[in-house]
Formats: structure tokens, sequence, C-alpha cells
């Protein structure tokens, strides 16, 4: 163990590989080429691009799975997915074992998994939890240690070979044959399949699975068919309803409301909201209703955003199609109105984690965008923010896109002083995702706290009406309403890694001892 460049105790090995501790933003460089899958022939494919097979079991087991694989899937339908159960009931039925999950992230459906963990066929998770898994792995149930990455560091992951993945199993609402393939069309329409990308690009093996198999060729590709080795065709690949995202409905909470508002007028004030600005906000309630107020601020003043960063949604496609913004560039699509928007609009513009938030490429669209609006757990005096683990210790979420978007221009946290009377700012974050030095203000209902390091915005707010507080003061409020939470009761046991947007540990979370 070492203390890395926030003062946590991080492993220099994880799952027998070699991990490098966190050394501070921009400070970790690798001196190494990328990785690249093996250089395969044509003379080994059909002439006539024919790549079908009669069932993904037939798929998997020409694809040579064996025991110890790296199986990989994306989370584009969410808690409607149907693909990844159905892949671990296959390697089950044909006895694999020990084969570790990459998934882009799980969901409350892939509970259905715990029985694979628990039979060996599963020996760990290499990707975002949500939920049921979250909390077997944080009772120290998982065999090995789970690695959590964000979306950018997912794809960096691959790109460098710090992660090899085997066979990628994508599924696709409309593909061909050969395998070019879209999200687009479709009874299980995702929109956006981007979180696939590096998995086209980089397994050995990859299996594109579609319950829309249409005659080549599939436009618009978003997947490749020359990156694809087996087609498969399925009565059903994910539950339309259950795709969309269940957050796609702005807050009804008047304390949450009231935050939309204090953000929004915050912006407003700082002359964040002008011609030309870019904003990124995400699909909460709380994020949906800033993104509201905001159309509400550019409509009265007659300003207009260059771009918006996706996740999108109606309200997003609502100011796009009003002419509140020039373009959407959309890394993943939350509902049916983004669905349909990103399929007739060409200004709504797909983007991928390798164009939008990759650290080891050639700069990123993080930051170019002027302000954005994220969600945590936890945040403590320094800044420094949780977005995986709450205050009893328990791995419950993901990281998503969150650490990569910390390199934005302005960075705010719209969150509520506490919640189900646990107060949400800390002493100490129980595990630390995004260190302080990135996150600009903190807006809650009882006040706004600006991060000492934003002289330019503590200047401009200098004569603000709107309640200007520091952190301290607020962590105090909430403590005299809350009282002051203890601690969480955790072993030594590491049971998951949180990487960087480099590939360095930045934490671990250790087991929850009941």
């Amino acid at each position: 163990m070492i203390k890395n460049a926030v003062g946590r105790m991080v492993p220099t090995q994880i799952n027998g590989q070699e991990a490098v501790p966190f050394m501070g933003v921009g400070k970790y460089k690798p001196n190494k080429r990328k990785f690249n899958s093996q250089i395969e022939t044509s003379a080994d494919y059909p002439l006539d691009g024919n790549k079908q097979v009669k069932s993904l079991k037939v798929a998997m087991i020409k694809s040579g799975l064996k025991d110890g694989m790296r199986i990989s899937t994306h989370h584009h339908f969410r808690n409607g997915d149907l693909i990844a159960n159905k892949v671990f009931d296959i390697a089950h039925e044909l006895g694999v074992k020990d084969l570790i999950w990459f998934p882009s992230a799980s969901f409350p459906c892939h509970e259905h998994l715990i029985q694979y963990l628990e039979d060996g066929t599963i020996a760990r998770i290499e990707g975002s939890m949500n939920g049921p898994l979250g909390r077997y792995c944080s009772e120290g149930k998982m065999k090995g240690v789970a690695v959590l990455r964000s979306h950018g560091g997912r794809y960096q992951s691959v790109q460098d070979g710090e992660v090899e993945i085997d066979i990628a199993i994508i599924g696709a609402s409309s593909a061909d044959s050969f395998g070019n393939a879209n999200g687009l069309n479709g009874k299980s329409a995702s929109g956006l399949l981007g979180f696939a990308l590096a998995d086209s690009q980089y397994a050995n093996k990859v299996i594109v699975v579609t319950d829309n198999m249409v005659e080549f060729p599939c436009v618009p590709w978003q997947i490749q068919g020359n990156y694809v080795d087996f087609t498969v065709l399925l009565d059903e690949i994910g539950i339309p309803e259950k795709i969309i995202s269940g957050t796609t409905q702005i807050t009804k909470s008047p304390d949450r409301l009231f935050i939309a508002e204090l953000t929004a007028k915050f912006c407003d004030q700082a002359g964040i909201i002008k011609n030309g600005f870019s904003f990124q906000a995400g699909a909460g309630g709380t994020s949906l209703a800033i993104g509201d107020y905001f159309g509400k601020i550019m409509s009265e003043k007659g300003i207009k955003a260059r771009f918006a960063r996706g996740g999108s949604n109606k309200y997003l496609v609502k100011m796009l199609e009003e002419g509140l913004i020039d373009y959407i560039l959309d890394g993943q699509t939350f509902d049916l109105d983004g669905v349909r928007s990103m399929r007739e609009n060409s200004n709504h513009v797909w983007t991928s984690p390798f164009t939008s938030y990759n650290y080891h490429g050639k700069g990123n669209f993080a930051g170019m965008v002027d302000v954005v609006i994220l969600g945590a757990t936890e945040v403590d005096l320094n800044f420094n923010a949780n977005v995986v683990t709450h205050s009893d210790g328990y791995l419950l979420h993901g990281i998503g896109g969150w650490q990569n978007c910390l390199f934005s221009k302005t960075v705010i946290l719209p969150i509520p002083l506490f919640r189900n009377r646990i107060p949400i700012i800390r002493d100490e974050v129980t595990t630390i995702c995004g260190p302080g030095e990135l996150i600009d203000v903190i807006v809650t209902e009882r006040g706004i706290a600006i991060n000492p390091l934003r002289i330019d915005l503590i200047e401009k707010m200098k004569h603000s009406d709107l309640p200007i507080k520091t952190l301290r003061e607020l962590k105090q409020e909430a403590e005299a309403i809350c009282g002051k939470m203890d601690a969480p009761v955790l072993s030594d046991e590491i049971v998951a890694a949180i990487k960087w947007v480099d590939g360095t540990i930045i934490d671990v979370v250790r087991k929850v001892v009941s």
C-alpha cells in the first residue's frame, strides 16, 4: 500500500496487475504505445459478407469462450437489458468459470448475475455497479477486486492495453448480417452506441446481437461491420419501456426546484450564461430543472448557446428545436425524444467516450464546456466529492462520465444539504472520486459555497443577493439539524478500486462491517 496524491492509501497491485497510485491531476504521462487486437484477414471471413450464426451460444463458442476470459457488454439498454444475463446463462450452461465481466455499467436488472458470482462462473466485475451488485461487492462476497472507471476511463483502459477484452457482445436495435449496426431504428432503439465503441475496435472477438436484422447496408452505422466477427438475430434484446432512463422528468420536490433555481441564478449572475456559451447537465430531476431554468433565462435575454453536451433528453431536444442551442453533442440518449432527434436532426451529433472524455488522447471535449452540472453522494470540506458509495460505505452507484466532466471550465454540484437526515457535507468523504481542486461550486437549498481556488467567481459574486456561504458554514447548518454522522465501520479488506481518468488509483472501497 502507498499514499497517493490525495492522501489515500491504495494498493500497488490489483488482481495481480500493477496499479499506479494517483499522482495528481495531469501528472501521470505514460510512455508507451496504444494497444490493438491481432491483425485479421478477410480470407477468414465470408466473401458474401454474411457473418450471421444461428444463436448467441454458437457465436460465443466460435469466439473461443473459455475459463478466465474477459467478457464485455454495454449499458445502452439500461434497466431493460436482456443480453448480459443471457450471455452468462450460456457461459454457466457451458461450464465456463472465472470470467471477468467488463460492462460499461450495470443496473438492477443484472441482480440475476449474483448466482454466477456465487458459483464461480463470474470471478469479478470491472465496471460501474448499481444497486444489488454493488451491495454484494461491498459485503466482500466477490472473488476478486472490482475496478470502477469513468466512461472515458473505460475507453482509456482498453486503448492503453490495461484491459484486454476477449469477447465483446454488442446489442444493437438494428444491424445487418455483416455487422454494421446502430441504435436508432427498431423496437429496441436506444440511440447512440458510443459506449460499445472501444469494445468493437479493440476486442479480440466481437459479436453483434440484434432483434432487427436488416438487409445490407444498415445505415447509418454506429458500429462498423469490419470490426465484427459474428452477428446474431434474437427475438428480443431489450425491454423498450425500461431502455429509456427512469430519471428523465423534472423534479417536483420544492427543495430540489429551489436548488435548481439557485444554480441557474448563480450561472446568470456569474456571467456564465451568455451568447455562445456551452453547458452539460445530467438526466436527473434536479439537473433537468436547471436546464429548464437555463432555457427560460436564455429566451428572456435572447441568448443562444453554441452547444450542449448530452445525454440527450426531451428538454434538451426542445431547446435545440427552438433554436436556443446550435448543436447537441450527444454521448448517450436518455429518452425516445432524444432517439428521434438523433435520427432526424443533423445538428444532433453523435460523440463517443473517445471524442468526449478519453484522457489519453490529443485533447477532448470536456475542457471546452463552460459549465457542467453534476451530482454527488457526498462532498467534504476540501471540495473532494464522492459518487460511488453512500455514507454507510456501501457501493451503490457508478461513476459514468462524472470524473471526465470535472475538466469543464466551471463544475457545479447542486446537492441537498442532507438526504434521509444524513448530512452530505463531511469532514472527509467516504470515497474520493474527484479531487476538490476540480470542483468549483456547491449549491444547496440553504446556500452556495464557492471553492476558494476560484477567486474569479468569488469576486463576481461579491455583491450578489444569493446566499453565498462557506462549505464549513453549510456543514454546521446541516449538523445542527441532523446531528453529526459517525464514519462507517469498514474493514481493511479492499473490495473495489476507483480509477482516475488516467488509469491511476484515486481511492479504494473497503468491505462494510455489518
